[in-house]
């Protein structure tokens, strides 16, 4: 400061109210650049693993219910094939009792008329065998087929046995004769064949176990 201009000359540190400089009055934040910096990667890195975490909760309930779907879909192809293939289970079994009639008419004709061949009863016998094999052809085209036992392992869901055969020479529990036809629809019985099966005959050998994705036919053996 000189004394004749009465002015400053030199600069100076502007002061706060308290006349303590402005440069160490200004606060300081505690914080080295370092530990911000970390401090800054720790939230980063909390931040992510949340969301990490979020998103395999997210595929978790992806993949359930991509599986629930997958289940649902299966159950109702399942369903409709059920219901296209037994929907005519009540009918068919109807049907059953008209053919039984037809091969009681044919059986009711004594054989000695059957040999005479006289053209008239001839005739009928022939209308009424083709008339049976029609319907029987008609119901296999809806899937009911028609159980041949004979020779195979007794099996008590597809077979009923009305009698034992003594005959040493089968073994046994062998289905030997048959007294009523049996038939089923798709894998289950519509009625059991009613049958005789062999008594006193050796015992029979296990069955194999069928391979993965094989199935016996409905009432016979592997």
């Amino acid at each position: 400061m000189t004394s004749e201009t009465g002015q400053r000359t030199e600069t100076e540190t502007p002061e706060d109210a308290t006349g303590t400089p402005a440069a160490e009055a200004a606060p300081k934040s505690g914080f080295s650049d370092d530990a911000a910096a970390a401090f800054i990667r720790d939230a980063a890195e909390a931040r992510i693993a949340e969301l990490e975490a979020e998103i395999a909760e997210h595929k978790d309930r992806a993949l359930r219910v991509a599986a629930e779907m997958e289940n649902l879909r299966r159950r109702t192809e399942r369903e409709i094939k059920d219901a296209r293939t037994y929907a005519v289970t009540n009918f068919a079994r109807e049907m059953l009792n008209v053919m039984d009639n037809l091969g009681r008419a044919i059986a009711a004709v004594p054989a000695e008329e059957r040999a005479a061949g006289a053209n008239g009863l001839t005739h009928l016998i022939e209308g009424v065998e083709i008339t049976e094999r029609g319907l029987l052809s008609a119901l296999e085209r809806f899937g009911v087929k028609k159980l041949e036992p004979t020779g195979q392992r007794f099996d008590p869901n597809f077979h009923q046995a009305m009698f034992e055969v003594p005959n040493p020479d089968v073994p046994n529990n062998t289905v030997v004769q048959v007294v009523q036809d049996g038939y089923a629809i798709g894998d289950r019985v519509l009625r059991p064949a009613m049958v005789g099966v062999a008594k006193g005959g050796p015992k029979p050998a296990p069955e194999p176990a069928p391979r993965a994705g094989e199935t016996s036919e409905p009432g016979t053996a592997n």
